[in-house]
C-alpha cells in the first residue's frame, strides 16, 4: 500500500480541492474564535475533519492518515511542549527563589519606572534574542512568563509577547527557516537572507509602537513613542546589515542586542511621560510598594548578578550548542546525538512525485541537541546555584523542591499539552495528504498577481504548523515555480514565504496554547486569538504590498 498526495484529487480541480483542505482549518478558527469552545476541543474536531478529508476527498487510506496524526503528536509532544514545559519550569524556579522579584526591580530601573518600555525591552529586544537562539515556542513562554511578573494582566502580557514575536522569526533558531528555504530551492540561503532583510526590517519598525497600543493604548503610543521608534529603528536596522552584509545565522543575536543597547542609551537621555499615570490605568503597583519590605529594594551587586543569572545562563548555553566550533564543533557533536526515525509503515507507504520516500516522514528525536532539554540543563544548574548562594537568607531554594516543582508544571500544563499534540497531529495530516499543497498551488495560479498573495502562503504555513522553517519546508520549492511561471524572480518569492510566516506564528494554535498557558489562560485561546489576529493580518497586509511592490520597478531598487 502506497500513497502519492496529489493537488487535485476532487474533480480534478486543484480550486476545488483546496477550498476542500481548508475545512480542518475553518473548523478549528471557527470553534475557537466563534463558537468559544476550548482548544483541546477545537482542535479534537479539526483533527477529525483533517482526518475525514485527507481519506474521502484526497484519498489517502486511512491506515496511513492515522499514522500521519501520531507522527503529528508525537513531534508536538517532543520537542514543542517539552520546550514549552521547560521554558515554564525554568521561570518558576526563579520565582520559588525569590529572585524573580529581584529581576522585575532590575527592569524597572532599566525602562526608568516605565511599565510600557520595559514590555519592549523584554518582549521585543529579550525576546528577539531568545528567539534567535532557540526559537518553536520558548521565547513566547519566556517572555510572557516575566511581563507577568512586572505586573501585565494576563490578556495584555499574552498579546504582547505574540506580536512582538513576529520580526525575529525569520531569522529565529540561528536564522533555520532560511536555510531550509535554501536547501530546499538551490538559491543560496545567504542572498535568501538578503532579500528577508529588506522586508522584515518594516515590520521591525512596527512592532514596539504596536506594543505601546497594546499595552497603553493610543495615551501610550502618545507619551512613550519616542524610544519605541529608535529601539524598532534600531533592531531594524541591524537586521539589515547583519542579513546583507555579515551574516544572516547570526542576525537575530545581532538585532537584539543592538536594539536594547540602543533602548538602554537613549533613555539616559529622554524619559516618556505619563509612566506613574499608566500604571495608575492598568491597576499595577508602583515599584516602591512591591517586594516584601523597603529593605529588599536594595539591589546588591550579587543580588543583580543572580537575578539576572538564569537568562545569561541560557544565552551561553544557546550560543554554545548552537555556534561554538572552536576546538570542538558543539553543534556537530550534538547534532550526532539525534536519532532519526522513519515513521513506521508510514515512511515506506507515503511517496513524493519521484516514487521516493518523503523526508516529512522522517522523526528527528532530539534527545539532547533540542531547545527544551537545554531548558531542562540550564534550570537545572540554575536550582543548584540558587541552593549555593541564598544571599542574605531571604532567598532558599533546594534542588530537590526545584525537580518537584517540575511535575508540578507539567500537571498544570496538561491540557495545553493536549492542545498542542492535537493541532499538531492535524497539521501532520493536511501536509502529508496534500492538502496544504493544494491550497499553496491554488493560490499561485493568480499569474503576476500571485507576488501580493505570495506572502499569504508562508502566512497560512506557518498559522498551520506554528513554525516559519515547516511553511518554508511546505512552500518554498512551490514558490520558486510559480516565480518561474509568472516571471517573477523567485528569490523575492521564496523570500516572501518567509517573511509572511513570521505574521502567521502569532495566530498559530502551538504558540497560542503556549501563550495561554504561560500567562495561566489555559482554554481561553480564543480570547487571546480574538486580540492579536487583527495584528496580524493588518502586517499581513503591509507585507503583500511590500513585496508586490518590490517585484515592479517602484520598489525594485531595494533587492539585492
Amino acid at each position: 500500500m502506497t500513497f502519492t498526495p496529489v493537488t487535485d484529487p476532487v474533480a480534478g480541480s486543484v480550486a476545488v480541492s483546496a477550498l476542500i483542505g481548508l475545512i480542518p482549518l475553518v473548523t478549528f478558527f471557527v470553534l475557537l474564535a466563534v463558537v468559544r469552545t476550548k482548544a483541546h476541543v477545537a482542535g479534537a474536531f479539526a483533527l477529525l475533519a483533517a482526518l475525514v478529508v485527507a481519506t474521502l476527498a484526497y484519498h489517502m487510506p486511512i491506515g496511513l492518515a492515522a499514522l500521519a496524526a501520531t507522527q503529528g503528536g508525537i513531534f508536538g509532544a517532543f520537542p514543542v511542549f517539552w520546550i514549552v514545559l521547560t521554558a515554564v519550569w525554568l521561570y518558576q524556579v526563579t520565582v520559588l527563589s525569590g529572585r524573580f522579584e529581584d529581576l522585575r526591580r532590575i527592569f524597572d530601573r532599566l525602562g526608568g519606572g516605565d511599565l510600557r518600555i520595559q514590555a519592549i525591552l523584554i518582549a521585543f529586544c529579550f525576546g528577539g534574542l531568545m528567539e534567535a537562539l532557540a526559537g518553536f515556542g520558548a521565547p513566547v513562554a519566556i517572555t510572557a512568563t516575566m511581563l507577568m511578573a512586572i505586573g501585565l494582566k494576563p490578556l495584555r502580557a499574552a498579546a504582547t509577547v505574540l506580536v512582538a514575536n513576529t520580526a525575529p522569526v525569520a531569522f529565529g533558531a540561528i536564522a533555520i527557516p532560511i536555510t531550509t528555504a535554501g536547501a530546499l530551492t538551490g538559491i543560496p540561503a545567504e542572498h535568501i537572507g538578503a532579500i528577508v532583510g529588506r522586508q522584515t526590517p518594516l515590520l521591525a519598525f512596527l512592532v514596539p509602537l504596536l506594543l505601546l497600543l497594546i499595552v497603553d493604548g493610543v495615551r501610550g503610543l502618545r507619551d512613550a513613542w519616542a524610544p519605541a521608534l529608535v529601539t524598532g529603528v534600531a533592531f531594524g536596522l541591524a537586521q539589515f546589515l547583519c542579513s546583507n552584509y555579515f551574516s544572516y545565522e547570526l542576525t537575530d543575536v545581532v538585532a537584539s542586542l543592538f536594539g536594547l543597547g540602543v533602548a538602554i542609551a537613549f533613555l539616559r537621555v529622554w524619559k516618556p511621560r505619563g509612566a506613574d499615570a499608566a500604571r495608575a490605568r492598568l491597576g499595577i503597583a508602583a515599584p516602591s510598594a512591591v517586594g516584601p519590605g523597603a529593605a529588599a529594594q536594595s539591589l546588591t551587586g550579587q543580588r543583580v548578578w543572580l537575578a539576572l543569572f538564569p537568562y545569561v545562563l541560557v544565552i551561553v548555553v544557546f550560543a554554545v550548542s548552537k555556534l561554538w566550533r572552536l576546538g570542538i564543533d558543539i553543534p556537530a557533536a550534538l547534532a550526532a546525538t539525534d536519532v532519526k526515525v522513519n515513521w513506521p509503515i508510514l515512511h515506506d507507504a507515503l511517496l513524493g512525485a519521484n516514487g521516493k520516500p518523503v523526508s516529512s516522514t522522517v522523526y528527528n528525536f532530539q534527545w539532547l541537541s533540542g531547545p527544551g532539554t537545554l531548558l531542562l540543563i540550564s534550570g537545572l544548574i540554575i536550582a543548584l546555584v540558587y541552593s549555593k548562594y541564598d544571599g542574605d537568607g531571604r532567598f532558599s531554594l533546594k534542588v530537590s523542591d526545584a525537580i518537584a516543582e517540575l511535575w508540578r508544571t507539567l500537571v498544570k500544563m496538561r491540557f495545553a499539552a493536549l492542545t498542542i499534540i492535537l493541532v499538531l497531529a492535524v497539521a501532520y495530516v493536511m501536509n502529508l495528504s496534500g492538502q496544504t499543497v493544494a491550497i499553496g498551488t491554488w493560490l499561485a495560479g493568480t499569474g503576476a498577481a500571485f507576488a501580493f498573495l505570495s506572502p499569504i502562503l508562508g502566512w497560512i504555513g506557518t498559522a498551520v504548523t506554528g513554525s516559519d522553517t515547516s511553511a518554508n519546508a511546505l512552500f518554498a520549492k512551490l514558490q520558486q515555480t510559480a516565480g518561474h511561471a509568472a516571471g517573477i524572480d523567485p528569490s523575492l518569492l521564496v523570500a516572501a514565504n518567509t517573511s509572511g510566516g513570521v505574521v502567521g506564528k502569532l495566530i498559530s494554535p502551538q504558540n497560542l496554547a503556549i501563550a495561554a498557558t504561560s500567562v495561566g489562560m489555559d482554554g481561553q485561546e480564543s480570547v487571546i486569538l480574538r486580540k492579536v489576529v487583527w495584528w496580524s493580518v493588518g502586517m499581513l497586509l503591509v507585507l503583500c504590498t511590500l513585496v508586490y511592490l518590490q517585484s515592479t520597478p517602484v520598489l525594485g531598487w531595494m533587492l539585492p
